[in-house]
């Protein structure tokens, strides 16, 4: 690991000298061991109350195409989430994105800029940031906002296919949006602390003997993103440039924390802002774990080709992943992800042991992050209540409803089926309850979405 930081460091020694020692300081960062031993204190309101709204099921309606590209919308109302189809190569399917949806793509880029202008400025001045790492802020404190991000990029592109950043220059093409900006909001991944959750199911937990994949996300629904959500559907007419995927995220977001492939294949990701030791040291030096996550949607297709992607990466930052796959029995892994460790868990070595983590059959799950009491308690006891009848309702039902998990989105993906249910959190100025795990979820027939034609 430390040979890793000082060759970064010596291949940008012809940078400034101001520059020079603020990457020094910032690839070192990523050498040092997490000695954190504390766990997270937050637990579910044990009032919580089913969610019983009845599931959108109508199919997507056309809005307008143009050149490489559809949008649909699915849902109703306050609920209703943008569905856009692309086409073509990498840099065609980012001019088409942003041709397509020029208006919201720069609406959101902006936004979650200024967001993080935000976020830095309220912590820098003595407010406590739940959503930017310790380490960033000292470095934005040291070297300003453009420059930190700037440096992120600088010590993981060599790590990223090329092809993100010709969508990107494609997005910017189109949208008259600054490449530059584009690319330092897509390092917003590696800079956060995201409380999430996931299960992976299967066999006798699971109606049907389905394999069943659970996403929740819990991020800042204070933030911009609830208002851009969108699902982009990629259908690339190159096999080198991968399969049909669903990236399930926000208009002008080209990273994957959401998504599903026409591979019946799906990811889960837990940001860790608690490990134990097990985790070893994290590292800024790798392919940030949205651009990973991505290319197991695009390019992967079984669960070992993903998790072979995983253990020859250079990984970065802490993080539970979960990767489901129904083609294969136990189709479903948890993954203990850092810099220095890549283990692969199902159900009957599930870690971390605890009282408040008890192994399930057939089920892998973990709440809100890997030393989390509160939630991982509620959580297995809902899934060990609906073990045996386990299916999206279900999950929608006794669930993410009654742990109180996925409060920006969620997706729960039937992998056998080749169906998702998916929710967004309230938008601005909308009506109903604000977290997505109380709101109607929207089901998709995602069969025919892949097989959208040009």
């Amino acid at each position: 690991m430390m040979i890793d930081c000082w060759c970064v460091i010596c291949r940008l020694k012809r940078r400034s000298t101001m520059t020079r020692l603020a990457l020094v300081a910032f690839a070192l960062l990523g050498c040092v061991a997490c000695t954190m031993a504390a766990e997270c204190h937050g637990k579910p309101d044990p009032d919580a109350k089913m969610n019983m709204n009845a599931i959108m099921k109508d199919p997507p309606k056309f809005v307008r195409s143009v050149k490489n590209a559809k949008l649909y919308t699915v849902g109703t109302g306050d609920d209703t989430i943008n569905v856009v189809h692309l086409w073509g190569s990498p840099y065609e399917m980012g001019f088409a994105h942003g041709q397509l949806m020029k208006d919201d793509a720069s609406n959101f880029v902006n936004a979650v800029w200024g967001y993080l202008e935000e976020q830095v400025e309220e912590a820098i001045n003595g407010s406590v940031s739940k959503n930017l790492q310790p380490w960033f802020l000292k470095l934005v404190s040291d070297v300003g906002l453009d420059v930190a991000l700037d440096l992120t990029m600088d010590i993981t592109r060599k790590y990223t296919g090329d092809y993100f950043y010709q969508e990107m220059q494609g997005l910017a093409d189109a949208t008259g949006l600054s490449v530059h900006m584009i690319e330092r909001i897509h390092m917003i991944g590696e800079l956060t602390q995201g409380d999430c959750s996931m299960y992976g199911a299967w066999g006798k937990a699971t109606a049907g003997n389905k394999t069943m994949q659970l996403r929740a996300l819990d991020w800042d629904v204070d933030g911009p993103f609830k208002n851009f959500p969108q699902i982009t559907v990629y259908h690339p007419t190159n096999s080198s440039n991968g399969h049909p995927f669903a990236n399930i995220g926000w208009t002008g977001w080209l990273g994957s924390i959401t998504g599903m492939s026409s591979t019946q294949m799906a990811i889960s990701e837990i940001g860790v802002a608690f490990p134990d030791d097990t985790f070893g040291d994290e590292s800024r030096i790798g392919i940030p774990f949205t651009f990973i996550l991505r290319d197991i949607l695009q390019f992967d297709n079984t669960l070992q080709d993903a998790l072979d992607r995983i253990t020859n990466a250079h990984r970065t930052c802490d993080l539970i992943l979960g990767v489901g796959d129904a083609k294969v029995d136990q189709g479903f892994r948890g993954i203990q992800y850092s810099a220095s460790v890549a283990n692969y868990f199902i159900d009957t070595d599930n870690q971390p042991v605890a009282s408040w983590h008890p192994r399930i059959s057939d089920i892998v799950y973990y709440g809100m992050d890997w030393l989390c009491p509160g939630y991982n308690e509620v959580l297995g006891r809902q899934l060990e209540v609906v073990h045996g009848n386990l299916d999206a309702e279900i999950t929608i039902q006794n669930v993410t409803a009654i742990a109180q998990t996925g409060d920006l989105h969620i997706a729960i993906y039937d992998l056998t089926d080749n169906i998702l249910h998916t929710a967004n959190a309230r938008r601005d100025g909308a009506s109903g309850p604000a977290m997505a795990y109380d709101r109607g979820f929207i089901r998709l027939n995602m069969t025919e979405i892949f097989s959208e034609t040009q």
